[in-house]
């Protein structure tokens, strides 16, 4: 399989490839020249649903790593890589939340950190030139590279975050590790933080001096390993005799969606796609039938979806050949204030004792609303994609119970922090790679 640039211009490239290099030569965002087909008809080993998670996960992998990696490499990544479980938590009569957050930082990041950790140190070679790895976040991308990579030889993570606009127990993720791990306070938005990293990209002589690569969601290797939970969900819900789901994805950056629509392409049964938003609404504007505009982003406590210029719509309007009325037909979408986001949150408390954080809030209300429009009774999923305990002001109000905080976050609370401020200004952060990589 051959994976080419959503803008055409670019020579098509192995999977490795275009994950080392993270953007395409000519600044578009590398796809699959086609999609295996994958069989679900077999039935996993549901008694061990790591197991099963892993089998899926093998099964998808293999016809994109093929002549990067042996079939034997991609089975023991799989079996490092995912060593925890996605599972589905029913909440009512056909409707469901599909937690992602089991893995070491809590967040749904998880999954593709690790993959990617893992095919860059199966495929390293001791002449390798150190890797640097460059990473915008706006909340728990950060924590999860940082975590995924921390300690590997030959690679550098440098993440960079707005001030002030990640949660506390966000940024000690990122902060607190130190090594081969370094965390820049930028002064501006998420969207700043990408425009840097993108023209860090394309800066020819500095792509001359450093081997640069990115573990957002711009790159290849983050997206298909997070089609591996939508396809294991399918089978969760075929155990329990139900039909092909509605999925309701909290979206910012929108790379989790179209790794939902890849997970299509290989043969998921899906009834539809639900996008939901906080203000940042540019998505969802779009859906209704307004050009698409994209802006400044909006800070909202829901911090990871506080993006105003997503990268992967490219890759979504690549997927419908550039027709944005089948985009519409295909995908809904809502959004959502933090005043609902908060009340939701209380009311899911209420009503299911269940505690969710303000991104997956924002997916239960896009549910509510999306259940008004059709009149089909369909099962619908929630993806779940961070742990409350990392929302604890916002969450603990609204429950008025307080969070236990898992052992592995609190370590990570308790760490002193390191990280550099910078301007959002190219030249300065090109000088600091520059110094620092060079």
């Amino acid at each position: 399989m051959k994976f080419i640039s959503t803008r055409g211009k670019s020579k098509a490239v192995t999977f490795l490839e275009a994950a080392e290099t993270g953007l395409a030569p000519d600044g578009g965002l590398y796809m699959p020249d086609s999609f295996p087909s994958t069989d679900f008809t077999a039935e996993f080993d549901s008694a061990d649903p790591v197991a099963s998670l892993r089998e899926v996960a093998k099964r998808c992998s293999r016809p994109f790593l093929s002549g990067s990696l042996s079939p034997q490499e991609i089975d023991s990544l799989i079996e490092d890589a995912i060593n925890f479980d996605a599972p589905l938590v029913q909440l009512s009569e056909k409707r469901y939340v599909l937690e992602l957050f089991h893995g070491p930082t809590l967040a749904f990041k998880d999954f593709g950190a690790r993959f990617m950790a893992r095919l860059f140190s199966a495929h390293r070679t001791a002449s390798d030139k150190d890797l640097v790895i460059l990473v915008a976040t706006s909340g728990d991308t950060g924590g999860a590279v940082a975590n995924g990579f921390f300690h590997l030889p030959g690679v550098h993570v440098c993440l960079l975050y707005p001030k002030g606009k990640v949660s506390n127990v966000q940024r000690k993720q990122m902060t607190t590790l130190g090594k081969n791990i370094t965390a820049l306070e930028i002064n501006g938005t998420f969207d700043d933080c990408q425009k840097l990293v993108k023209t860090a990209f394309s800066d020819r002589n500095l792509n001359r001096d450093l081997r640069l690569s990115s573990a957002n969601s711009i790159n290849i290797a983050r997206l298909l390993p997070q089609s591996f939970y939508y396809l294991h969900a399918v089978t969760q819900l075929k155990a329990s005799g139900e039909s092909a789901p509605v999925f309701i994805v909290p979206s910012g950056n929108f790379g989790n969606l179209t790794a939902g629509l890849f997970a299509r392409e290989m043969g998921l049964p899906v009834h539809s796609f639900v996008a939901a938003t906080n203000r940042n609404d540019v998505v969802p504007e779009f859906l209704e039938g307004k050009a698409y505009s994209p802006r400044a982003s909006i800070q909202t406590i829901s911090n990871a979806m506080d993006v105003g210029n997503p990268s992967n719509f490219d890759r979504i309007r690549h997927l419908f050949q550039g027709d944005d009325e089948l985009i519409r037909r295909e995908i809904t979408g809502y959004a959502f204030d933090d005043d609902s986001t908060q009340e939701m949150i209380r009311q899911v408390f209420d009503e299911f004792g269940y505690t969710a954080d303000p991104h997956t809030a924002v997916g239960l209300l896009a549910e509510k609303e999306y259940r008004k429009a059709i009149s089909e009774s369909v099962p619908a999923v929630v993806l779940s994609t961070a742990h409350p305990s990392k929302f604890p002001d916002v969450v603990e109000e609204e429950t008025g119970r307080k969070i236990e905080t898992p052992h592995r976050l609190k370590k990570a609370t308790e760490k002193r922090e390191k990280s550099i401020p910078l301007q959002a200004d190219y030249d300065t952060l090109k000088g600091f790679l520059e110094n620092r990589y060079g």
